[in-house]
């Protein structure tokens, strides 16, 4: 949102001012050589009949499989029937690529079960009785599968318990998530305020009648943005758990535990769809709020199966809050979780997963064990490019009545890209995975404004970490890139901006220790930063986070 480009310009401005190449050293020279790893994209895809049973014991050739609309050929091929593989896995003369499973046939295939729990929108009395029913459902699992299970408060990530499967470890975890706090009610807060303010406007006559709406009024407008604003935190927070759970064995799913998170925040806070909207209010258009997470999901292989906690309760019709005033417009209430269900299909729909609404979410385990006991195992490996397009997929079965699931696409991320989307992590859980640690020193805050503070902060690379090339005019030189990430106290984050770092070695091809100096705008709130250092020659990462007061 606003306040979120204000930090942005203020990274990147501060970044741009004071880290700047010291005196005598010229441009980064460009770096040859840059390998890309291999990867295969999988596939799990669930095959239907029209009554919606199970299709077994189909072959690699009754698939046809298209990217971009151009037909691919199937690099490796595998049924899972009832939990065990049954059919060789290679179908293609290419050799085996990292990433595609190696299974026998007769050979149990586990699920990897990562359970998000979203504490930003859900009422504790709903997510009471869908946590309740996952302690039941445990014996569900079997003797192959793992679980592991986060939860989200608007500003932390924190694992209740890393891939395990002990049931009485998971129901511990399960228990020690229904004594942590929710935020759902604040939500429901938010929008009671918001429906009051609509019936003040049109008591007043403030307001025409047309519709389709074409703006938004103020409170409309401030009520969305808000909401967006949450709405990215959780986001952004399942890619980070996502991204840090990445390789577990099995099939690998998410099941998300969403408290309501809208389609549209424009529409959720008008009730009713808004025709156009004003891109300088800072409104994300709908297909670009959830996109990260389909990405990333689709990136390392997970399928989505979000699970509605409020159920038929409904976001509008708690018992702990005020009821609704009795003129709000009829269908809004409905319209409103319409566009919630809608987000939770169009996750699932995107990956190849279910989403799990009103009655559902009370099995929501037993359901997600049934549909990844069978599916069809495959995948192929695309040209990667390293330039963060997306790429459709669409994969059709050359038999007639029936009806596949599987996941939409893909996105061929840069080594940039992902590097990025490694810090953003990190601001969550405290530390990024696989990073070095780097030295880092942060000053104390001074005043830099009203409402606003710059906060110092101090680097050193020492030599070992340093990988000196040839420069143009023989000098060597190490080209880095500085990444820098701020989350405050109330959950609003910035983007991370990435500087480029050139530093010239001594002409025998030594580095000393080097130090960089740098200051943070900031508003005046807490804020975790979070300080990494990439260099894309050796592919090496270093990174340090600190909490800042204000």
């Amino acid at each position: 949102m606003k306040a979120n480009r204000t930090l942005v310009a203020a990274l990147a401005l501060a970044l741009a001012a004071v880290l700047r190449p010291a005196a005598g050293q010229q441009a980064p020279a460009p770096i040859f050589g840059e390998t890309l790893e291999v990867r295969v994209v999988n596939l799990e895809v669930v095959v239907t009949d029209r009554g919606g049973l199970p299709v077994t014991g189909l072959e690699a050739r009754d698939f046809q499989l298209l990217v971009d609309g151009a037909e691919v050929p199937i690099g490796f091929f595998t049924e899972v029937r009832g939990g065990t593989a049954i059919a060789p896995a290679a179908v293609a003369e290419e050799p085996a690529v990292p990433g595609a499973p190696a299974l026998a046939p007769g050979e149990p295939v586990g699920t990897s079960y990562l359970v998000f729990v979203d504490e930003v929108f859900s009422v504790r009395r709903d997510l009471d009785q869908v946590l309740t029913r996952l302690r039941e459902e445990l014996g569900r699992l079997g003797p192959e599968d793992r679980m592991a299970i986060v939860a989200f408060d608007g500003r932390k990530l924190t694992m209740l318990t890393s891939w395990s499967a002990s049931p009485v470890a998971l129901d511990r975890a399960l228990r020690d998530a229904m004594a942590r706090p929710t935020f759902g009610l604040q939500r429901l807060g938010e929008l009671r305020n918001l429906q009051n303010d609509q019936r003040l406007f049109r008591d007043l006559g403030s307001r025409s009648g047309a519709w389709p709406r074409t703006a938004l009024e103020a409170h409309e407008l401030a009520f969305a943005q808000r909401l967006q604003s949450h709405v990215q935190g959780v986001v952004f927070a399942a890619v980070g758990a996502l991204r840090s759970f990445a390789e577990p064995p099995g099939r690998k799913v998410m099941l998300l535990l969403s408290g309501g998170w809208p389609e549209d925040a424009a529409e959720y806070a008008v009730g009713e769809p808004v025709l156009v909207g004003d891109p300088s209010a800072g409104l994300v258009r709908r297909e670009e709020i959830y996109a990260p997470i389909l990405a990333t999901a689709n990136q390392v292989g997970y399928t989505l199966y979000p699970v509605d906690v409020p159920g038929l309760v409904g976001l509008e019709s708690d018992a702990s809050v005020a009821e609704a005033p009795a003129d709000v417009p009829a269908g809004t209430s409905s319209f409103r979780e319409q566009s919630v269900h809608q987000t939770l299909r169009q996750l699932a729909g995107e990956t190849g997963g279910r989403a799990l609404v009103n009655a559902e979410r009370l099995g929501a385990l037993g359901a997600v064990a049934a549909d990844t006991r069978s599916y069809y195992w495959l995948g192929f490996t695309p040209t990667w490019r390293g330039d963060d397009r997306d790429h459709a997929v669409e994969l059709r079965v050359r038999r007639e009545g029936l009806r596949v699931r599987s996941r939409s696409g893909f996105v061929d991320f840069s080594r940039g890209r992902e590097v990025s989307l490694q810090v953003e992590s990190g601001l969550l859980l405290g530390e990024v995975p696989g990073a070095e640690p780097l030295e880092l020193e942060v000053g104390a805050p001074r005043a830099s404004g009203i409402g606003r503070m710059k906060v110092p902060f101090t680097l050193t690379l020492r030599a070992e970490q340093l990988l000196l090339l040839p420069g143009g005019d023989g000098v060597p030189v190490a080209t880095l890139e500085l990444r820098v990430a701020a989350l405050d106290e109330r959950g609003g984050r910035s983007e991370v901006p990435v500087v480029p770092i050139s530093i010239r070695g001594n002409a025998d091809g030594s580095a000393g220790p080097w130090r960089y100096e740098s200051a943070l705008e900031l508003r005046k709130l807490g804020h975790r930063l979070l300080v990494s250092v990439h260099d894309p020659a050796t592919g090496r990462l270093f990174a340090a986070g600190r909490e800042v007061a204000p």
